[in-house]
């Protein structure tokens, strides 16, 4: 197994802390990114121990990426660790004031995996983030 980068960046039309509500509304999450239901699985709803359920696909058919928050640093920084049989790795959200109306939204995965297999899979799990980021960015117009 080797560790494999993903990261893109976004400039978001809205102020930090505006951005940061959004992305931590787990169960809203949904909304924006393409073809997947979140669900908060803990007691807890934010912070560190935040449990959260990500299914991705069509039907039944998809996968189930489940993940722990391990960094919680309103409003800048939200570090997860994948948990589940399939998505394993790290996952990171990071924000970055640009000025008082824009924001810089780093998003990033470490994800363990052969290579081979990551090779094949990157083209449309690069695609399918930029999608998804593109539709969280016009939530703010």
């Amino acid at each position: 197994m080797t560790t494999n980068s993903i990261s893109i960046t976004i400039i978001i039309k809205a102020p930090i802390q505006k951005v940061w509500e959004s992305l931590a509304d787990w169960e809203k999450q949904g909304d924006w990114m393409l073809q997947t239901k979140v669900l908060v699985t803990s007691q807890i709803t934010e912070g560190v121990g935040t449990e959260i359920s990500a299914f991705t696909g069509i039907g039944r058919l998809g996968i189930l990426d489940t993940m722990s928050v391990t960094t919680w640093q309103p409003p800048h920084t939200c570090d997860v660790v994948h948990t589940g049989r399939i998505i394993k790795g790290t996952g990171r959200f990071h924000l970055r004031e640009i000025d008082a109306t824009r924001t810089a939204f780093d998003w990033s995965e470490e994800v363990i995996a052969p290579r081979a297999i990551f090779f094949l899979i990157w083209p449309a799990l690069f695609s399918g983030v930029r999608i998804s980021l593109a539709r969280f960015s016009r939530t703010f117009h």
